[in-house]
């Protein structure tokens, strides 16, 4: 899956609607069609569900006489994750800055003889 297939897929205003219809649970071509008649040929709508699924949002399974497609949501969220990433470099050192930080108060807290919670909140250590 690449980047730019994604966001090909999602410069569309129909194919982000399909996605959020499959954000919640799988659907049939049917079924997806039936959403968007009067607006659309199932003929577009199986063009439409070709981009996504060759872009890897979405997988489409055969069930019998049926084709049910659903979100990738691994694939999409990690294709986003990532181009963020290369666009934003600046979060970069912040993030570093954020862990060395979390480091430090870590090691305060257990050479004073505390550790701290899942909370945040310094525990003593029992002795």
């Amino acid at each position: 899956m690449s980047v730019e297939k994604v966001f090909e897929a999602l410069a569309s205003a129909h194919r982000r609607r399909i996605l959020a219809y499959l954000s919640k649970t799988d659907m049939t071509a049917g079924e997806i069609g039936e959403r968007f008649a009067g607006i659309m040929s199932q003929p577009a709508i199986s063009k439409h569900l070709s981009v996504l699924e060759h872009a890897g949002v979405v997988w489409r399974q055969k069930r019998g006489m049926n084709v049910h497609y659903g979100l990738n949501e691994e694939a999409l969220a990690g294709t986003l994750v990532h181009f963020l990433a290369e666009v934003c470099p600046v979060s970069r050192p912040l993030k570093r800055e954020s862990a060395a930080a979390a480091r430090r108060k870590r090691e305060a807290l257990t050479a004073g003889g505390a550790t701290e919670a899942g909370d945040g909140t310094r525990v003593a250590k029992k002795g």
